[in-house]
């Protein structure tokens, strides 16, 4: 599964994805999943989709795994709220390398409906809740700078043909 990924929308127009850098397991994954909302906060969305892999994000922050595992969820939030999408799915196992590297294709399990208000892992919580926070920085471009700076720590910063430098 992909690397946790935030998806900012300024007046409904998607601003890019931002993917989560490579990270350690404990504090730091909590720290670089929350920063994910430095690009959307900067750009001043008005919307975020977030998507993640429920074991992956639970193993890496050291949490329990809460709900169905293996599972992709994805929220739709704005400052008025969020909707948390699940959807559950079983590893089928294609191949095992010599090394025991298994590769693995999802079967997708029926999803449950939406849950509006849906409880959400607290590094995702806290990046929805500053997505929404109002960025002050002190430079004539506070949305470039800071596009250049989570570049330089490693996040892969995709943006839109509008949002692009």
């Amino acid at each position: 599964m992909p690397r946790p990924v935030i998806m900012p929308l300024v007046r409904g127009e998607l601003v890019g994805l931002i993917w989560v850098r490579p990270i350690k397991v404990g504090e730091d994954t909590l720290n670089r999943i929350a920063e994910l909302a430095n690009v959307a906060a900067a750009a001043r969305a008005d919307e975020v989709v977030l998507a993640w892999e429920t074991h992956d994000v639970a193993t890496a922050c050291e949490l329990p795994v809460v709900g169905s595992a293996p599972c992709l969820n994805m929220v739709r939030a704005t400052a008025a709220g969020h909707e948390l999408h699940r959807f559950p799915y079983d590893e089928e196992l294609l191949a095992r390398s010599p090394e025991g590297w298994a590769s693995v294709a999802p079967d997708w399990r029926p999803a449950p409906p939406p849950q509006p208000g849906g409880e959400l892992v607290p590094p995702i919580q806290a990046a929805v809740n500053f997505a929404f926070t109002p960025f002050e920085l002190n430079h004539p471009d506070p949305f470039g700078v800071t596009v250049v700076l989570m570049e330089e720590q490693g996040y892969s910063v995709r943006l839109t043909e509008a949002f692009a430098r």
